[in-house]
């Protein structure tokens, strides 16, 4: 809400009627203790200005340090500034001998490390524990002496911002407590600060039309990843009696036409750190008011032979993991989060108990109802909450997973039009890389009664610039805010960008553009650009990225998926070192783990009928001879194995799977494992041509 032409004695005054009330100036005031937040904070400093965090988290980090250790990042190679030196400390961290205390150093190996072609001596750690992440936060707020204060809540009425002519002057939280500044950022999820200041932004899913896009809006019958039901499920209390009532977390409304826009948001839930280690294992508790009735649709999709339970239980250090959603069921507390971006404080700490209560209910329940088959309680039985993280929380993550709440209508709407290539970008601030991402919005009934999950995409793009436009209001609108988190963009592309080591580039950009704005005497928006990117590039960002290729490599006809776009388990290696790859890498599992790493590729073809299937992969000596690979198809599944220690035939590049017949009401799939394989196993990429062509 806007308070406007509000004077300091007037502002005085009503402070005064608050008993203990304080006003604490800086230069520039960050709200949100996010990873973007404390970047921020920290290139404030450094670039020799006072800065005051200030806002409702007890824990710095969000959710870098509440769980999410297993680094989305797309491609590390654009990942500069602050971000790579928070990964850089990650790393030199677990050099220690004592930060291994529940598992050998060598056991682990080099899971999520950075190579030295692309870290030289700035060797990095993509992949960490919560604690070890807050850390490396709390050491970077006390080496430069920024003042943090916590579990303050913008006054979200009329009182809670002052402005005058589109300049904030200062903010005021509910405890009456008053910060100045002569700029502010908004680094929370939910851009509470943003949407005070009136400040345009949008909720939800835009349709396609809006900005001339491809993938937003309503996403019926798109199953980019394995988070869907995959055969048939009865959604009825009674099967087969719709006049019984539907199962729990079905919605009874189902999704509009395919690429019209509503107000869904993508699921949220939380990253659990679990651990199988008996000594710092916390066995799962029957949280209060649990149901197990919730979880009836689970046992359903068990019935059909469904067992990939673990497929996200991705191996962080020390025998723990950062748990992430899986499947048509899982996690992720589909359709229980819509109003979430603006609901009041109280309305919002309800719905995150209710997800609390969710996945707390549906851990127990998986390791404690009969009806869950056998072998998935006794494996889930070895798991349980890590111990010696979240101490305070009763080892419960404390920070949701806000993939998306509101988004800035700012200066520039970055679109999937953007990502994908089709229009340029222009005054980079930073860059993204990471797949358009989005989780299912809708569980649903379909026209021949059978539930289905609606929402989730997975489009690969190659790295892009974002431009400072997104980071910006529009003039009208504020004068003296950088939004670095909840940034202008769609739906679809914000997908991408909403990764933590993208928050942490924009956090410094933000900060950058807002002390440059303070030496200008101007408005955010007036910073003269060649001057901020030279700061930038000058403090390690990186703007722009050539990219690597195979010399020669052909540009491949028909419907590629590249291994940025698959699905994937495991501990897969990034590599560009021998042979010819398709994109800019591909991936092997360096002959170690077997049986746990797996790469599924998903497209969805323009028309039914016969095509070839062919595989990329880069060939060496040490590759493993018989890797098995399952063509999933209309009239069934076949396993074909590969020798990758001999070249692909076709050019060099891929070799023919055989020909196979496809229908387009649901994805075609290939499947690679490394199951009972010796030597490197490499994934790259999956070609389907349609029958006959050259």
């Amino acid at each position: 809400m806007r308070t406007r032409h509000r004077t300091a004695g007037v502002l005085l005054l009503a402070v005064a009627t608050v008993p203990g009330a304080e006003v604490r100036e800086a230069d520039v005031i960050v709200y949100g203790g996010t990873s973007a937040g404390v970047m921020a904070a920290v290139q404030v400093v450094r670039m020799g200005k006072s800065v005051i965090l200030v806002g409702p988290d007890r824990h710095l980090g969000g959710l870098s340090s509440g769980g999410l250790g297993w680094t989305d990042t797309g491609n590390k190679a654009v990942i500069g500034g602050l971000a790579r030196e928070f990964y850089h400390r990650i790393w030199k961290h677990y050099q220690r001998d004592e930060a291994w205390r529940w598992q050998r150093r060598e056991e682990y190996g080099n899971r999520g490390q950075g190579t030295p072609a692309i870290d030289g001596e700035y060797r990095t750690m993509w992949v960490f524990e919560p604690h070890v992440a807050e850390r490396v936060f709390e050491e970077l707020i006390t080496e430069h002496r920024i003042p943090v204060v916590r579990d303050e809540w913008l006054d979200r009425g009329g009182a809670g911002v002052e402005l005058e002519q589109g300049t904030i002057r200062s903010i005021r939280m509910l405890s009456g407590h008053v910060y100045r500044g002569r700029m502010f950022l908004d680094a929370t999820y939910e851009g509470d600060l943003m949407a005070a200041a009136g400040v345009s932004y949008h909720v939800g899913r835009e349709g396609n039309d809006v900005y001339g896009e491809q993938w937003n809006g309503v996403q019926n019958g798109v199953f980019h990843h394995a988070h869907y039901f995959a055969k048939p499920v009865d959604p009825y209390v009674r099967k087969g009696d719709p006049s019984s009532g539907l199962l729990p977390r079905i919605s009874p409304t189902p999704p509009g036409k395919n690429g019209t826009g509503d107000r869904g948001v993508q699921a949220y839930c939380f990253r659990m750190c679990l651990t199988d280690h008996p000594e710092n294992r916390v066995p799962f508790e029957k949280p209060e008011g649990y149901d197990p009735f919730q979880y009836e649709l689970l046992i359903r999709v068990f019935e059909t032979g469904w067992r990939d339970v673990f497929a996200k239980f991705d191996p962080i250090p020390n025998r723990k993991t950062d748990t992430n959603n899986h499947g048509p069921f899982s996690t992720d507390n589909i359709g229980m989060n819509h109003d979430y971006p603006e609901a009041d404080y109280e309305r919002r700490r309800e719905i995150v108990r209710e997800h609390e209560r969710y996945q707390k209910g549906l851990m127990y329940f998986l390791t404690h109802d009969p009806r869950v088959p056998a072998e998935i309680r006794e494996r889930m039985s070895r798991w349980g909450l890590a111990k010696d993280e979240f101490t305070d929380n009763g080892h419960w993550p404390h920070q949701l997973y806000v993939r998306e709440a509101r988004r800035m209508i700012g200066e520039v709407v970055l679109t999937d039009q953007h990502l994908l290539g089709r229009r340029p970008i222009s005054e980079p601030v930073g860059m993204g890389s990471y797949t358009i991402d989005s989780h299912n919005v809708w569980r649903y009934v379909t026209p021949e009664g059978t539930v289905q999950n609606e929402g989730d995409i997975g489009v690969k793009v190659e790295p892009y610039g974002i431009p400072r436009g997104c980071l910006l209001p529009k003039r009208s609108e504020c004068r003296n805010l950088v939004v670095p988190v909840c940034v202008s963009a769609s739906h679809a592309a914000y997908g991408s960008v909403r990764m933590e080591p993208v928050f942490m580039i924009l956090g410094q950009s933000a900060a950058t553009i807002a002390v440059l704005a303070i030496d200008e005497g101007a408005a955010v928006q007036d910073v003269p650009y060649e001057r901020l990117r030279e700061r930038l590039l000058a403090d390690g960002q990186v703007l722009e990225w050539a990219g690597r290729r195979a010399a020669g490599s052909p540009t491949l006809s028909g419907i590629v998926v590249d291994d940025r776009a698959a699905e994937l388990a495991g501990d897969w290696q990034e590599s560009r070192a021998t042979g010819r790859w398709v994109g800019d890498r591909y991936l092997h599992d360096a002959g170690r783990a077997k049986g746990e790493c797996r790469a599924v590729f998903r497209a969805h073809l323009p028309e039914p009928g016969l095509y070839e299937v062919r595989l990329a992969y880069s060939t060496a000596p040490n590759r493993a001879p018989a890797v098995p690979v399952t063509i999933v198809h209309a009239d069934g599944t076949n396993v074909v194995e590969v020798d990758q220690t001999r070249p692909p035939p076709l050019d060099g590049l891929v070799t023919s799977l055989g020909q196979f017949r496809f229908t387009t009401n649901r994805p075609a799939e290939v499947r690679i494992t490394n199951e009972r394989t010796c030597g490197h196993v490499v994934v790259d990429a999956v070609q389907w041509l349609p029958a006959g062509t050259p």
